[in-house]
């Protein structure tokens, strides 16, 4: 008995020895394939049952990874398996769909909106990174889809102060006309004028502003 014991250790060891070695080659694999954007290797791997939700050492999953390399046929593969955890954060609690958003990325944003990516997260919101690029397109699609459009940051700062500062006129305008109100201040006292101001942004200012004296009511004669 004490034989036929040594041999079913022995056998359990390479075995597992076997797989470890497999599930290490399929790891390195995975976060390879992202960056070369090989949408039939992560195909593959999935089928073979690595789940496609490992993050990697820094805790950034594979579907972030994909937007953020602008690994598009990764991410539409990835969007395609049910499995898929679209709502994962990273440590600074990033959403694939805030990063899709920042780069403009507007069909992948579609379809994780579709998959159940959460349009309202709370503190820095998509909308927020779709206005810090001026995507203009994107900001509509989330606006179409009851995002909040004076949500505020954990520093109150709102998707206008983003677009004022870093954005384009063209997000200023829609921010405006959709109903963002110019009026609200972050915890440092500060209006979406205030960003304007001080990046400098005359065109932004110039919106603002006549939106603000707009706001303000009409005199009595």
């Amino acid at each position: 008995m004490n034989v036929m014991y040594k041999i079913r250790y022995i056998v359990y060891l390479v075995v597992f020895a076997s797989y470890s070695l497999c599930s290490a080659g399929s790891y390195d694999d995975y976060f390879v394939a992202i960056k070369r954007d090989q949408a039939d290797v992560i195909g593959a791997l999935i089928e073979r049952g690595f789940d496609a939700n490992t993050p990697n050492a820094q805790g950034e999953q594979g579907l972030f990874l994909a937007i953020r390399e602008s690994s598009l046929k990764v991410a539409s593969r990835l969007l395609d398996w049910p499995g898929t955890d679209v709502e994962a954060r990273t440590p600074q609690d990033e959403s694939p769909l805030m990063l899709a958003a920042l780069k403009g990325f507007t069909e992948l944003c579609r379809r994780l909106i579709a998959r159940g990516a959460d349009v309202n997260k709370p503190g820095w919101a998509p909308l927020h990174y779709a206005a810090t690029n001026g995507h203009v397109e994107v900001m509509a699609l989330l606006l179409d889809e009851n995002a909040y459009i004076d949500a505020a940051s954990p520093n109150g700062t709102t998707p206008l102060m983003m677009a004022a500062h870093y954005g384009t006129p063209a997000a200023v305008n829609l921010l405006l006309a959709s109903g963002a109100d110019p009026m609200l201040k972050n915890d440092q006292g500060l209006t979406a004028l205030d960003f304007a101001q001080s990046a400098g942004r005359t065109e932004m200012v110039e919106l603002l502003a006549a939106s603000i004296r707009q706001r303000q009511p009409k005199g009595t004669w």
